[in-house]
């Protein structure tokens, strides 16, 4: 097994990373980092004594003190490779850099420079490392007004405010699962038996699309105006959209627009409710599931997915993975109601009635039994 240290584990590159490791148990230990450990150097000692590779992301980006920005990057490294002179054994090291290397902003220098600190490192102790030029990330959990536009308009338009662009720029993105997948690649390489690396390098992450900040404003509106007010799932047939509009999900205040209430037409015939309405290829299933009985405790990193009751009472619980956090909604099919489940949290839904349940489950693509998406885990 390979262990694996990620400085910045709980930032929003390190959680993606960190669960997607998860994936593997087999393959991956995670060795758990946390932020104290920076101002213990016995602790961050012990810390890269039992990794294998660590993988350092822990970075300030913004700060009103450009100074501070620079000062506290090149201060993290220093501190980092200090402790790995201290270890008897010494890890692999990854290095989380930027497409803002070349640019003479603060951020963009404190990366540039502690580019060169660690090759020195890697010349003096014949050790690898690697500095990864990382495109524009987007995804769930990112911070608005951090380093990601998408997040800030994400916040914005689900807040109701008027998103400005300040410079309509062409950005080269990249979702953060991909990410994620990409630098596992470069972790298996790294420990690839036939092939013998004892130095620094760069490697550059290629991004998956380019598009204009208005380009990208345009389709999170629209998805705003689709979604939030007529309740219609947009086409998430192409990946990005598919990637913009799960990060578009995770956004939105659950409790205020959860559940979702759907009209329910009845007349002599009985009733009817239109419970999904789409514009792309998907699944529709209904289940009748016994009293007491619970189905899910899984969670998706792509799916979209809408859970629906029309009949029997169910209570539906989500929980982000990694989090103790538990949202619980309580629907009842005399007044039908709907529940979406963001990507990378966990679900379920409980019968707390005393009749059978119906519920309509709706999932943006078809079900694959050798690329399910589904991880069970318990909410």
């Amino acid at each position: 097994m390979i262990k694996v240290g990620i400085t910045g584990q709980g930032g929003f590159i390190g959680y993606h990373l960190y669960h997607t490791l998860g994936f593997s148990p087999t393959k991956f230990e995670r060795i758990n980092f946390k932020r104290e450990y920076f101002n213990n150097i016995n602790k961050l000692k012990n810390f890269v004594e039992s990794c294998d590779i660590v993988i350092h992301l822990a970075a300030l980006i913004r700060h009103k003190d450009s100074n501070i920005i620079e000062n506290n990057n090149i201060e993290l490294v220093n501190k980092l490779l200090h402790a790995c002179d201290l270890a008897e054994s010494k890890p692999k090291l990854f290095f989380a850099s930027s497409t803002q290397e070349d640019l003479n902003t603060p951020y963009g220098i404190s990366k540039k420079m502690a580019s060169a600190l660690f090759k020195d490192w890697s010349n003096k102790n014949n050790s690898v490392s690697k500095a990864l030029i990382i495109p524009n990330v987007f995804g769930p959990f990112c911070k608005p007004f951090h380093n990601s536009v998408i997040a800030t308009f994400c916040h914005q338009l689900v807040s109701n405010e008027e998103p400005k662009i300040e410079v309509d720029k062409e950005l080269n993105l990249i979702f953060v699962n991909d990410l994620a997948v990409k630098i596992i690649n470069c972790i298996d390489k790294a420990f690839d038996t036939n092939s013998i690396d004892i130095s620094f390098s760069k490697i550059n992450i290629d991004y998956t699309n380019s598009k204009k900040v208005s380009d990208v404003l345009i389709k999170l509106k629209s998805f705003k105006e689709l979604y939030l007010v007529d309740g219609i799932f947009p086409n998430l047939s192409n990946s990005f959209d598919r990637n913009l509009f799960n990060t578009f999900l995770c956004y939105i205040n659950f409790n205020l627009f959860f559940p979702y209430k759907l009209e329910n037409n009845i007349d002599e015939r009985g009733s009817f409710v239109e419970t999904v309405k789409f514009h792309s290829k998907g699944q529709v299933s209904f289940s009748s599931t016994a009293p007491g009985i619970t189905r899910g405790n899984h969670f998706h990193t792509r799916k979209a997915e809408r859970f629906a009751v029309i009949r029997g009472k169910a209570q539906i619980e989500i929980r982000r993975i990694g989090s103790d956090k538990k949202e619980s909604f309580f629907l009842d099919g005399s007044e039908p109601s709907f529940v979406d489940m963001p990507i990378w949290h966990t679900h379920k839904i409980t019968n707390i009635g005393n009749s059978e349940l119906y519920t309509l489950f709706w999932t943006n693509e078809y079900y694959d039994s050798k690329d399910p998406d589904t991880y069970f885990h318990e909410v």
